[in-house]
């Protein structure tokens, strides 16, 4: 009898434990940019701080009404809804930043051989997107002026290789793999922004009323996604599997996506500075916003010091 009792009463508490596990809904754009949570929950650390993980594909003002709204908990990309934010229309905040460092590279046709040659010549982008923004920096940052220099052409990742092999383009910023395709059909990489500079790209934005409603939830996500950072940086062979399926690509074109994105993940969850301030000058003035943005009108993290201080992280 008393080992029925016993074993009766194991399966209640397990029972518990796994309904107490706290429910979340995750968005975050398509690419491998924000790859932190899906393998957060693929390895099960977002389990291990007792969240139950929906992770939805969603992008641009669509996701900034989810947020808003309460449809989505959390969001990963800091693109549209950092422009939401400055605008004063989304009350939201970044609580960590997963990717301090900008996925994208710069392809051209095969006649290019550096940035400089660019000049005078036709680019292609999806304005206000995250590549533009990058492909923008890129050009300023080898002596061009983006606005002056070249014309940019409305054009997607999808077609642009299309586009560039009939020659109606003549170079564009890609995330990555998409600089291990290009390769592949002949075009060459002029620049990496990994490699140039700092600019945040992936993370954590919340909603401020679910800052101030659940503090505790928010560090328990924090913390899953700097263990899946660490994760990944530190464990090649098991990562590979992972991206090739979560983004169903070949083992070929995951090993090379691996190679190319896994340095610009952090591994303690921190902002960068310079990049920040950059990200906000850069919002101000897509969103022709003509005033000083403070970094805690669109930043609270206070939450991540206090996750970087139980993972045994020195504050940042």
């Amino acid at each position: 009898m008393a080992r029925i009792f016993a074993v009766l009463l194991t399966i209640f508490v397990f029972q518990d434990f796994v309904q107490a596990a706290d429910k979340i809904r995750i968005g975050m754009p398509a690419d491998a940019g924000h790859f932190t949570l899906p393998l957060a929950q693929k390895m099960g650390f977002l389990k291990e701080e007792g969240l139950e993980a929906e992770i939805i594909t969603i992008t641009g003002t669509v996701a900034n009404i989810a947020l808003a709204s309460g449809d989505i908990d959390y969001y990963t990309g800091f693109g549209s809804a950092m422009r939401a934010m400055v605008q004063g229309s989304l009350p939201s905040r970044i609580v960590v930043c997963f990717r301090p460092l900008p996925h994208c590279v710069l392809l051209a046709r095969p006649e290019f051989k550096a940035v400089k040659d660019l000049k005078g010549k036709n680019i292609g982008a999806l304005p206000g997107g995250a590549p533009d923004l990058v492909a923008r920096l890129i050009i300023r940052h080898f002596g061009l002026d983006p606005d002056k220099d070249m014309k940019f052409i409305r054009s997607t990742s999808e077609g642009a290789f299309a586009r560039m092999s009939q020659g109606l383009i003549d170079a564009q910023a890609f995330p990555v793999p998409w600089d291990y395709r290009g390769k592949r059909l002949g075009f060459i990489v002029l620049a990496r922004s990994e490699e140039l500079f700092t600019y945040p790209i992936s993370g954590l934005i919340v909603h401020t009323k679910k800052i101030k409603e659940k503090p505790d939830e928010i560090k328990r996500v924090i913390k899953a996604g700097i263990k899946a950072n660490r994760y990944m940086r530190e464990n090649r062979d098991g990562t590979i599997p992972i991206l090739l399926s979560t983004y169903k690509l070949d083992k070929e074109t995951a090993t090379g996506l691996y190679d190319s994105l896994v340095k610009g993940f952090n591994d303690d969850g921190t902002l960068p500075e310079d990049g920040f301030r950059r990200l906000i000058e850069d919002t101000n003035s897509i969103t022709k916003v003509n005033r000083e943005v403070a970094d805690n009108e669109v930043a609270d993290l206070s939450i991540r010091r206090e996750a970087q201080k139980e993972l045994g992280i020195k504050g940042q």
